[in-house]
């Protein structure tokens, strides 16, 4: 695992792809037990540890996130997201020449049964703003900045606009089987929550096509 800052309140680590963030009824290894492992193996920590989840990426994709090791640390960071406070921000490679910068607003329902979501009149407001960074051949990179954290929402909200994410299974009819999808969450910013200092990670893109395209 990439640990990227661990102090006493929080830890800092890139998310690797195709691993669940939070169990689920696959029972597949998931990061919050492996990160909750290696606390109490680097700590010598009898029983369970805590270890708090207060954002998550789909599995499919990777990044950076940050784990609460105390409640208060968990709770505070979590305000955090609610009041919008807590930055998120997104690098992906979408199928098509997307020319200009924009903002996205729409209404999401997820289908529980099929674990898929879908722009509708009503729902749940999903909300983000991108800047298209470079394109090259039939492939956008953008830059996104997450306002609201639905579900499969990046996805979602540039497939319905006609240009859907490289590599995605869900909501990409050209996907090809063995492609990755091309979304990663590069930068995350929120004020510690206990000193209040502003915290900023930012990682590489990943080395792996489409995203070798744009190095």
């Amino acid at each position: 695992m990439n640990i990227l800052y661990e102090d006493n309140h929080i830890l800092v680590v890139e998310k690797p792809i195709n691993i669940l963030v939070q169990k689920d009824n696959t029972k597949d290894l998931d990061l919050l037990t492996m990160l909750k492992n290696y606390l109490k193996e680097k700590y010598k920590k009898p029983g369970n540890v805590y270890l708090g989840l207060v954002h998550r990426l789909d599995r499919v994709v990777g990044g950076v996130m940050v784990f609460a090791k105390t409640s208060k640390a968990a709770d505070r960071l979590s305000k955090q997201v609610a009041n919008h406070d807590f930055k998120k921000t997104y690098y992906a490679v979408l199928c098509g020449r997307l020319k200009n910068n924009g903002h996205l607003e729409n209404y999401l329902i997820k289908d529980e049964k099929t674990n898929t979501s879908f722009v509708k009149n009503e729902g749940k407001l999903a909300i983000l703003d991108y800047e298209v960074l470079k394109i090259i051949n039939e492939f956008t990179l953008v830059k996104i900045n997450l306002k609201t954290g639905r579900h499969h929402q990046i996805r979602v909200q540039f497939s319905h606009i006609g240009y859907p994410l490289f590599g995605d299974a869900r909501y990409n009819k050209n996907y090809h089987v063995k492609e990755q999808i091309a979304l990663f969450a590069k930068c995350l910013s929120f004020n510690h929550p206990i000193s209040k200092e502003l915290m900023e990670f930012s990682l590489d893109l990943p080395n792996r096509y489409p995203f070798t395209l744009f190095k």
